[in-house]
């Protein structure tokens, strides 16, 4: 597992994009995350611009008690929730990459966010 400039986590899988769609949705569900949102990056840029680019999805999940703890700290955090996780082609290989929940305690400068971001952090490394 490395990170990446500290904002993210990423992990490095050998396999058919599809699948790792669907590994990545099974993993963040085992703890505690749904799937809210899920944007199609490629689609939509091929769509709207014409432009071709890899595989690129956008995955916005979301662990309910840990969203609801972070917005009794910070009505503000909402900006920052659900936990986009990004599952895209790399050559042969397919990154998944969740945003490090840190990012909400360093961005807010909010020490009540803590504990929430560590449980958060915890869920989504053993999630990847």
């Amino acid at each position: 597992m490395t990170n990446h400039m500290d904002i993210g986590m990423t992990v490095r899988l050998d396999m058919p994009f599809a699948d790792a769609v669907n590994r990545t949705r099974a993993a963040l569900q085992e703890q505690g995350f749904g799937v809210l949102t899920e944007i199609d990056v490629r689609a939509t840029l091929h769509e709207k611009l014409g432009e071709e680019m890899e595989d690129y999805l956008i995955l916005g999940a979301c662990n309910p008690p840990l969203a609801h703890r972070a917005l009794r700290a910070d009505r503000q955090i909402g900006m920052l929730l659900p936990c986009n996780v990004v599952v895209r082609k790399d050559g042969d290989d397919v990154l998944v990459e969740a945003l490090n929940p840190q990012v909400m305690v360093n961005v807010t400068g909010q020490q009540a966010l803590a504990p929430v971001a560590d449980e958060a952090t915890g869920r989504l490394h053993a999630a990847l």
